[in-house]
């Protein structure tokens, strides 16, 4: 009843003889009793109060050892968490006198000046981890609002910066940097770049920027700063940590962890844009199994549909789907479903999603957002009804016929032109929230198979937010090309995803845009595989060119791209490494279990299990996978030599030729294209 009669702060006290009538705070299923207020600030129960004139701000415990910081020029603070999850009660340390405040939550604690409601970060040796900037001139200068109508606001805070700082996480870029000091970061989904708003500092301490809206961040070398376009708030959650693998672990325990991945799924996963057909499918699966070769998983790529939006297969090329996927089972191979959150006008499902606005709206103009083959609008997953409505059409026409895996394609959603002002969703507006999208189109899914029985759910998506790791998903890095820079990108890009609570991630091998006629694809194509080797999920995709018409279908097929198709020398190479995942998958199921129990990602950069070695904070283009295995794929072409760096405080060994080496120094590494530069440590014992 309290939540029904107030979700923010009742400001209403009176002096009456001199005493103090207690002030009440009401917040969904808590209430905060006024303890004391002195000039600017007002302590409550279990929150600290700062308010002057035209700005508010709270500073609450979000469970132990972290801080919420919550703000706005409305006076108006919502309690909505987006994707957090809800954590105990944790009851603050307040101290309150003339020039400052203090709040304490354990191992961190803020201290908030009086006049201008500045704020800095402490860890619980009294170390500065963030400080708000100051400017003389403009003395609120760390938050700044601009209306943009009602109690919405174009909104921005900002940090110091030391320049000696580095930073990762924030999801994945493909700018090439692992370390991040020094860009500048679209807070936005967008088809091969993922949003999802957590910074790990050098210095200690991880930062969730808790707004969906679309934005920027800045990582400068003279400040850091978080910007949102249109947003009720400034939101953010700032937690402490001693190493790297403690900020994960807390960001983990704040935001979720990924199911326990299925053991067919560690294997290898056969795919290409596109196969046509039942026929066309099944010959492939059958082809790996008559060569002997492993596969866990095939994929039925998008237009096996009649009209985009239909959500079924083509009858006239797919004649017996529940007969194909029966047949898979018993190779041990598991389909994989193309479905795209999309409708055309002529889809079957159109006028019932328009009718019902079960689909995503424009501000004016028309609900046509993308061009492919068709017209087509998306289905606006943030609409309860229209989650609901979806997964009804998926499980009368897939799941019912045995498919228990999906893909999630146009997940951002990928629309043309992207003006989000535009935009309209059940839950606003698209500048305000369109980060959830990838998050709200996988829990259509995962929600519908959960409640329709399943137990083992791993979805493969184009895009995610945070908290998208709890629902079953592979994140993978979109549609690339196939070249060593683009290879060299993914390696960087993939690190810093995994750092953000997604153990389960992979890339196209061989890019997504490749074209095998050219002998120097080939070379990029071997390089790749070996990396997809060393990844969390081992997938290859791609349109080969030349694409093939396919008479009486909308779209064509790429050329082949199954591991024999590339030359008896390629396959050799590709075999073998087949051969090495199939060995090396009891060590990644115990990594993922592992992820799964703690939020420990099993690909992650150096200074994740050495972070005293300084050098692991600089070397950006070798990673470890799991505890055990340093990988230094070979990212450039024609090379002979790479320089490999092998952290302090381990004896490493060299997997292919088993000499060991001692730890803290660079060597000089001979490389051949059979073989990816790989070392083992902790008496762990595998060999390429």
């Amino acid at each position: 009843m309290l939540t029904a009669i107030r979700k923010k702060q009742i400001k209403n006290f009176k002096t009456i003889t001199g005493v103090i009538l207690v002030l009440f705070i009401f917040t969904p299923g808590k209430i905060y009793s006024q303890v004391k207020k002195e000039g600017l600030f007002t302590q409550f129960e279990n929150r600290l109060q700062w308010e002057d004139e035209g700005e508010l701000f709270w500073i609450d415990a979000f469970g132990p050892d972290a801080l919420r910081f919550r703000s706005t020029k409305s006076l108006r603070i919502s309690d909505q968490n987006w994707n957090l999850l809800s954590q105990p009660d944790v009851q603050l340390e307040i101290s309150i006198t003339e020039d400052k405040a203090v709040v304490r939550n354990g191992k961190i604690k803020a201290e908030i000046e009086s006049r201008r409601g500045r704020i800095t970060y402490l860890n619980g040796k009294d170390e500065v981890l963030l400080r708000e900037a100051y400017h003389h001139h403009h003395p609120q200068f760390a938050r700044q609002y601009k209306s943009k109508g009602s109690d919405r606001f174009e909104m921005k805070v900002t940090f110091d910066a030391e320049k000696d700082e580095h930073l990762y996480g924030m999801g994945q870029y493909p700018n090439d940097c692992l370390d991040l000091k020094g860009t500048v970061l679209e807070l936005a989904q967008k088809n091969t770049q993922i949003s999802i708003p957590f910074l790990l500092s050098s210095k200690g301490y991880g930062f969730i920027w808790n707004n969906p809206a679309i934005g920027r961040a800045e990582l400068s070398l003279t400040h850091t700063s978080f910007y949102a376009e249109y947003a009720k708030q400034i939101d953010y959650v700032i937690f402490p940590g001693e190493t790297p693998a403690d900020l994960v672990t807390h960001y983990s325990n704040l935001t979720g962890k990924s199911p326990k991945m299925p053991e067919y799924a560690t294997g290898f996963w056969q795919s290409k844009l596109r196969y046509y057909s039942q026929n066309d499918l099944l010959s492939v699966a059958r082809e790996y199994k008559k060569r002997n070769l492993p596969i866990s998983v095939i994929v039925a790529d998008f237009y096996h549909w009649p009209v985009t939006g239909d959500w079924k297969f083509n009858n006239d090329f797919w004649p017996d789907p529940a007969a194909m996927i029966k047949e898979l089972d018993s190779m041990g191979i598991k389909l994989l479903v193309s479905v795209w959150p999309t409708l055309a006008a002529k889809s079957e499902n159109y006028e019932e999603f328009i009718r019902s606005n079960f689909t995503i709206r424009p501000e004016s103009g028309n609900n046509l957002f993308l061009k492919v083959n068709d017209d087509l609008t998306f289905v606006d997953v943030t609409h309860p009804g229209a989650r609901k409505a979806f997964w009804s059409k998926l499980k009368e026409n897939y799941w019912d016929l045995g498919v228990r895996m999906f893909w999630m394609d146009e997940a951002e959603p990928e629309m043309e032109p992207l003006e989000y002002y535009n935009v309209r969703y059940y839950e606003g507006n698209g500048l305000e929230l369109s980060c959830l999208y990838p998050y709200y189109f996988a829990k259509t899914i995962y929600d519908g198979q959960i409640a329709s029985g399943q137990t083992e759910v791993i979805n493969l998506t184009r895009s995610g937010w945070i908290g998208s790791q709890r629902l079953g998903t592979i994140l993978w890095s979109g549609d690339i090309k196939g070249d060593f820079p683009t290879l060299r990108r993914q390696v960087k890009a993939g690190l810093n995803i995994s750092l953000c609570g997604i153990p389960w991630w992979t890339t196209d091998i061989g890019g997504f845009w490749a074209n095998p006629q050219s002998e120097d694809y080939k070379e990029v194509l071997i390089r790749w595989f070996q990396y997809g080797t060393f990844c969390p999920v081992m997938r290859i995709h791609g349109v080969n060119s030349p694409m093939k018409k396919i008479e009486g279908q909308l779209t064509g097929t790429g050329g082949p791209n199954e591991v024999w198709s590339f030359g008896d020398d390629a396959f050799k190479i590709m075999s073998h490494y087949l051969d090495v995942r199939e060995r090396l998958r009891p060590y990644v199921q115990k990594h993922m279990d592992i992820a799964s129990e703690k939020g420990i990602p099993v690909m992650r950069p150096l200074f994740f299990d050495f972070p005293e070695d300084e050098m692991c904070y600089i070397v950006e283009d070798q990673y470890m996978f799991g505890p055990d295995i340093l990988v230094a794929p070979v990212l450039e072409e024609k090379l002979t030599t790479r320089q490999i760096y092998l952290p302090k405080g381990s004896l490493w060994k060299d997997a292919l030729t088993g000499k060991s080496y001692k730890g803290g120094q660079t060597i000089d590494y001979k490389v051949e294209i059979e073989n990816i530069p790989l070392f083992t440590r902790n008496n762990f014992d595998f060999k390429l």
